[in-house]
């Protein structure tokens, strides 16, 4: 008999599994910035993103109600994915991640320059440092 996950105890750890799947932040990162997108161009939008693994995602945001599929019956069928109401709620949580990930970016490439720098260079900073620091 297979082992059942306890229930979650944080309150959002379902949604941060959801947006942990596979391309999903992409998905839905594409799907805020432009607005409803078809198939195609949702595809061409993300490198290395397969028509199988695409379908999945769409399926399951749109099961959840963050994705809303609009299906024109017309020849050939135009069908277009967007944010539904609930999927636009998260638009918060990306400026929120946006902005924290621009941050600690920025820090890391700080750093790296910083490692990169010749010895006479760290030494200078350092001191710099140092002499700001009370």
């Amino acid at each position: 008999m297979p082992r059942q996950a306890p229930p979650p105890v944080c309150p959002v750890d379902a949604l941060l599994r959801l947006l942990m799947g596979s391309w999903t932040s992409y998905i839905l990162w594409h799907l805020r910035r432009d607005g409803p997108m078809r198939f195609g161009a949702l595809l061409r939008a993300v490198p290395g993103l397969s028509a199988k693994v695409l379908t999945q995602r769409l399926r399951l945001l749109e099961e959840r109600g963050i994705v809303f599929r609009d299906h024109v019956p017309s020849i050939p069928p135009a069908v277009s994915y967007g944010l539904t109401e609930q999927g636009q709620e998260l638009g918060g949580v990306f400026d929120a991640l946006e902005a924290v990930s621009s941050r600690w970016l920025a820090r890391a490439r700080g750093a790296n320059e910083q490692a990169q720098a010749p010895p006479t260079a760290r030494r200078k900073q350092a001191n710099a440092r140092a002499a700001r620091t009370p």
